[in-house]
């Protein structure tokens, strides 16, 4: 019969929920979940759970969200629950050393990409902006650094040329809960054998805000394309006509080149909204004005028409 082992789990968005569920469903015990504090949140600036919180209430496990992981009575408050790891799925705060060294297994953490690159909070996102072929998730044992420590196992996906980062965040969700089941079995036997990172390849991956959006025309539609791709939903790519800020949804590369200024509506069909860029040309296919609601772009022009030389800024 298989050995159980004690858990905490520390995570906070909806991308550690698969692991938690995960973990639910198998053979170990989960002593607690700890995950970052209710904060306000949206227009209405309402109070609300972490989908962490939210997910650990609907299972039936203790919730601890201390307002810092670093202060000696949280690092007490974990140690009485005697885990034999930490599991740790985007939680949002460095570990201290003190709670590092503290269950027998170490702290493993579900990071969204084949370390050692993009380390950071945005690998999903800019894979896709990067115009990546490949992702993964990488299991590994933390240690002080950010996304620093020994891989443990690594399991791939390919990048589809229709992933936006919405998808391919939920994929590798997935992903990441089954290949922390396997990190687990294969703890537990004693036959995983960490690898230290080779920094000299490390990349990182900085968290996106909302000003990153913007679309700059300059580049070319291949790559606007993959960025219009990783930044959707958040931070959203977006620009302006005139003093209107249009978001850009959906788009895609036409072949051929223009001699158009980047940024200018070129002719093309009636139910069609061509822009020149650096290299190449964009069509945009679903697009949303700020009041407005999100559209397919034959609907917006019948609305909003936006003739040849038009410029976006």
């Amino acid at each position: 019969m298989e050995q159980s082992i004690n858990i905490v789990f520390m995570g906070t968005p909806d991308f550690a929920v698969p692991t938690l569920e995960a973990l639910h469903d198998s053979s170990d015990h989960v002593l607690m979940v700890v995950t970052q504090p209710d904060r306000p949140q949206g227009r209405g600036r309402k109070t609300a759970q972490t989908p962490v919180k939210q997910a650990a209430v609907r299972l039936d496990y203790p919730v601890f969200q201390p307002a810092s992981i670093k202060t000696e009575s949280t690092i007490q408050t974990i140690r009485k629950t005697e885990p034999d790891v930490l599991v740790v799925v985007a939680f949002g705060q460095i570990l201290p050393p003190d709670l590092l060294s503290m269950p027998r297994y170490g702290a493993v953490n579900v990071h969204a990409s084949l370390l050692p690159r993009y380390r950071g909070p945005g690998p999903i996102q800019w894979a896709i902006i990067n115009g990546e072929s490949r992702t993964g998730i990488t299991t590994m044992l933390m240690d002080q650094g950010m996304d620093t420590g020994d891989i443990l196992l690594t399991a791939e996906t390919d990048i589809r040329s229709t992933d936006t980062a919405g998808t391919l965040h939920d994929r590798l969700s997935i992903l990441g809960a089954d290949l922390f089941l396997k990190t687990l079995r294969h703890m537990k036997s004693g036959d995983l054998s960490p690898k230290p990172q080779n920094h000299d390849l490390s990349t990182y991956a900085p968290m996106l805000k909302k000003a990153d959006g913007r679309i700059n025309w300059q580049k070319s539609a291949v790559a606007l394309d993959a960025f219009i791709r990783g930044v959707t939903p958040w931070p959203g790519a977006f620009t302006f006509h005139g003093e209107r800020r249009l978001k850009i949804l959906r788009a895609s590369p036409l072949r051929g080149s223009s001699r158009d200024a980047p940024g200018t509506v070129e002719r093309g069909f009636a139910d069609e909204l061509r822009i020149a860029t650096g290299e190449g040309v964009l069509l945009i296919q679903d697009i949303q004005s700020a009041s407005g609601k999100p559209m397919n772009v034959a609907d917006f022009l019948r609305g909003h028409p936006m003739p040849e030389g038009t410029v976006l800024s």
